[in-house]
């Protein structure tokens, strides 16, 4: 099955250190769709670095985190936060090589209970970490965290998603 990949919009202006294009020390993450996946390629730096050119853990559990997130951004459009993730790391993820970094939804959440899983994958596509994350629904009355500004943001975001030719699900 050939992959179409379809280059996902983004937020523009704000400081998220996954994505945010304001951030001057962030990843600064591009996404796009792949059949029923979203995902994002980047080559780590020794600015990364846990162990000398090994990625930190924290940065691999928040390339995991955010790939999880911008699943459910793009294919649920709701406000959501992280609830708990479980992480495995399989094999060493070096600096300076290549990655894709991989997210899809899982169908076994209900309520206001939302799930994904990701994996990371060096250029020869071995896995070198999965995650498997639960995500929480914000209540239309919580939905007063989130600035009003954001708030705009996100949902002019999830109209483009639409705009573009992609259905909601």
């Amino acid at each position: 099955m050939t992959e179409e990949r379809i280059d996902i919009p983004k937020l523009q202006g704000h400081g998220c250190f996954a994505c945010g294009t304001e951030n001057p020390i962030g990843l600064n993450l591009r996404f796009y769709r792949a059949n029923e996946s979203v995902c994002t390629d980047i080559t780590l730096s020794k600015y990364h670095e846990g162990w000398q050119n090994m990625a930190h853990g924290g940065i691999i559990s928040t390339l995991l985190d955010e790939v999880m997130s911008w699943t459910i951004i793009y294919f649920r459009r709701v406000f959501f936060v992280t609830r708990r993730m479980e992480i495995k790391y399989i094999r060493p993820v070096l600096v300076g090589v290549p990655l894709s970094v991989k997210g899809r939804l899982t169908k076994e959440m209900r309520g206001p209970y939302l799930g994904a899983v990701a994996e990371v994958f060096d250029e020869s596509g071995q896995i070198l970490a999965r995650a498997k994350g639960e995500f929480v629904e914000l209540p239309k009355d919580k939905l007063e965290l989130v600035p009003e500004g954001l708030k705009e943001d996100m949902v002019n975001l999830f109209n483009r998603f639409g705009e573009e030719g992609h259905p909601f699900p």
